[in-house]
């Protein structure tokens, strides 16, 4: 067991910022394109990655209790937790509207490092390594929409950037505290899983796929939608 997929995963999300001092804007359909990809990973890292683990290390009841809790946990969190999704306007709304997204973004990046963390106290190292990974993977187009969104509000690249790496660092925390926790109480550990799954799940359809489809490239953000879960798959395949 190690902490260093945790932070490495983590860091991802910086990495992916870092384009923005390059590129000033892209298009609609290239962030519908790019979430499509995310979302892809997402569920493959749910489907191939965290719902075999769990099932392996328990039963079937305990995966069905842990997606329903995560499912449960993050809409009571939107419930109570004020916040925005992603805008594609290329016009500054605001900083208020900066901030409601900041917290939408962290409120998604918790679950993420905390399947990173639980999955990591597993005795079964090739699944701490395989969601670390697919995480870590999904983590930096996020972080490129993320500080792309921010510099089109007029934040300063450098800035946005900066805020970008602060919602990694969100998940770092989360890892931690997920890490930590399964230490204590490894019973938890594919219950922890299932919910990451759980979790994961309702981020991309809830928000992933809904704003993928939101100008017109339904079709496109389709096809690379299927393309990130299998690129997902053949990665996760390759690196085992």
């Amino acid at each position: 067991m190690s902490l260093l997929p945790i932070v490495v995963s983590s860091i991802c999300t910086s990495i992916g910022a870092l384009p923005v001092l390059f590129i000033k804007n892209i298009s609609h359909k290239g962030k519908d394109v790019t979430l499509a990809f995310t979302a892809g990973i997402m569920v493959a890292a749910s489907s191939y990655g965290l719902i075999p683990s769990a099932i392996k290390l328990s039963d079937i009841t305990t995966l069905v209790i842990g997606i329903l809790i995560g499912t449960f946990v993050l809409t009571l969190i939107e419930s109570v937790i004020p916040h925005t999704d992603l805008d594609h306007s290329k016009h500054p709304v605001g900083q208020a509207h900066v901030l409601l997204f900041m917290i939408a973004m962290s409120i998604h990046n918790f679950p993420e490092g905390l399947s990173v963390g639980i999955s990591n106290v597993s005795s079964n190292v090739e699944v701490g390594s395989l969601v670390a990974f697919a995480i870590g993977l999904q983590n930096i187009p996020e972080g490129f929409l993320v500080a792309l969104f921010l510099v089109t509000q007029g934040i300063n690249r450098m800035k946005a950037i900066l805020f970008s790496a602060v919602t990694g660092l969100i998940e770092l925390f989360a890892g931690m505290f997920g890490y930590l926790f399964g230490e204590f109480f490894q019973p938890v550990v594919p219950y922890g899983l299932a919910f990451a799954a759980g979790s994961m799940l309702f981020v991309v359809y809830k928000e992933l796929i809904p704003e993928s489809h939101g100008d017109g490239n339904e079709r496109a953000s389709t096809i690379t939608f299927i393309f990130g879960f299998i690129t997902m798959i053949c990665l996760t395949e390759f690196f085992r």
